[in-house]
């Protein structure tokens, strides 16, 4: 009896081993099956129902669960990546050109911040190194600018590069030629391509310095953007360049708002700016203080011309532009100034004296319309005058406009000034990949 016992115990023993081992090989060594069809899975029906029907026609898989997420997540990497791929493949096959800029100018600033809408990193205005990039057109623009941006210290990132440059006075030509001579070098040794300066030229347009850099004239420049109505503009290879505004004194990118729009305005018109002696700026206080008319304006006039603004006079300044529906604009040394696009920012009407200054502006055999031969060719909807004695007059027509008319006519001049930079932009990117870009005829 007690062997009988023993065989059985024996017996049991033997298939729950085997029984193990089976279950050890199906789990581990056979061949998984694919997972049922989901619909399989979805018939309507009790749940215990269900549930019988899917464990009476597919094989137990305790990771079954954990299979499936791994499988979906797999699938969403794949999808992820080949997305990617497929963005840097169009990226590469639509981006034909690579420019950097070097902003050695506050002009420069203009041209990022202003008319390319870039942003720089860091935003600090007084950081010695800012940088900026952005793809517009078949290029990626690349920016830097800041005081630690020097020859041979930077790297160079493309093999076409514009050079931001202030060709105002001797000292800024002297530091201007080092970046030229700089490029010269690198394209001597073929690092770069070629080479575009953005110029914030002379008041007077005394230029005549930048000339044997150019290509034209047997140097390596192949174009040249410019400011001021600058006699050997061709529109060409040497092309007009908007002043812009003052962004060495950090004037801001402005939004147009709600209530800049709409909202009554304090004077009828602002000059906030140095009187020179003998100048038309004196003829202009002259006729403000007849009749009263300096009561209806804010102004503020200084004798001596400030380089820097405190806080306090660029607020004043900036509040001055926002309050005013006119801005009055007499010349400077230039007919062009910052004034003018400052207070298009903030929907104040230029009255411009549209005169010629002295010196080597204007080219009357091409451009007869010079000065603001840039301004008047995009349409500038100013208020031009010959004389300041037409003021007067321009004042009492002011006084009977209504509130619409006066919204309407802010409209008009922000949208026009939106549309100038982004004609700008466009004008820029053009010029650089029609020069630059290798041409497509047989």
């Amino acid at each position: 009896m007690r062997g009988a016992r023993r065989r059985l115990c024996s017996a049991l023993i033997v298939a729950y081993g085997l029984f193990s081992l089976y279950a050890a090989y199906t789990v581990f060594l056979r061949q998984r099956r694919p997972a049922a069809p989901r619909s399989h899975r979805d018939r309507r029906g009790p749940r215990g129902f269900t549930d019988h029907v899917a464990l009476g026609n597919e094989e137990w898989n305790p990771w079954d669960a954990d299979e499936k997420n791994e499988l979906a997540a797999s699938q969403q990497r794949y999808e992820a990546n080949l997305k990617m791929i497929k963005y840097a493949r169009s990226h590469l096959e639509q981006t034909s050109l690579r420019v950097q800029i070097w902003g050695k100018a506050a002009i420069g600033l203009y041209l990022w911040q202003h008319i390319f809408g870039g942003h720089l990193e860091p935003a600090d205005v007084i950081a010695q190194w800012r940088e900026g990039s952005q793809k517009a057109g078949k290029t990626y623009f690349s920016f830097l600018t800041g005081p630690s941006v020097v020859p041979g210290y930077f790297s160079v990132e493309a093999e076409h590069v514009v050079l931001v440059l202030n060709g105002r006075e001797p000292a800024k030509i002297a530091y201007a030629t080092q970046w030229l001579h700089y490029a010269q070098t690198l394209m001597d040794t073929r690092k770069i391509q070629h080479v575009a300066v953005v110029l914030l030229g002379n008041e007077q347009c005394r230029n005549a310095w930048i000339q044997p850099y150019l290509k034209r004239n047997g140097g390596f420049v192949n174009l040249l953007f410019v400011t001021y109505d600058c006699a050997f503009i061709n529109e060409e290879d040497i092309l007009q360049w908007p002043l812009g505004v003052a962004t060495y004194r950090n004037f801001p990118v402005v939004e147009p708002s709600w209530s800049m729009l709409h909202d009554p305005r304090s004077y009828l018109c602002n000059f906030l700016g140095t009187v020179y002696k003998n100048s038309s700026r004196e003829t202009l206080i002259e006729i403000l203080k007849q009749d009263g008319l300096d009561k209806l304006c804010w102004i503020a006039a200084r004798e001596q011309w400030q380089p820097q603004e405190t806080n306090e006079s660029f607020k004043n300044y900036q509040d001055a532009l926002l309050q005013s529906d006119l801005t009055l604009c007499p010349v400077g040394i230039n007919t062009e100034c910052y004034r003018i696009y400052e207070a298009c920012s903030y929907g104040s009407l230029p009255v411009i004296e549209d005169v010629m200054t002295p010196g080597d502006c204007g080219n009357s055999s091409v451009y007869h319309s010079a000065p603001l031969q840039l301004l008047k060719t995009m349409g500038a909807p100013f208020i031009f005058i010959k004389n300041w004695k037409e003021l007067p007059a321009i004042l009492e027509k002011e006084k009977k406009m209504s509130l619409q008319e006066k919204i309407q006519r802010r409209k008009k001049l922000l949208e026009w000034y939106r549309n100038f930079k982004a004609r700008m932009r466009q004008k820029f990117i053009n010029t650089l990949e029609n020069s630059f870009l290798p041409s497509d005829k047989g």
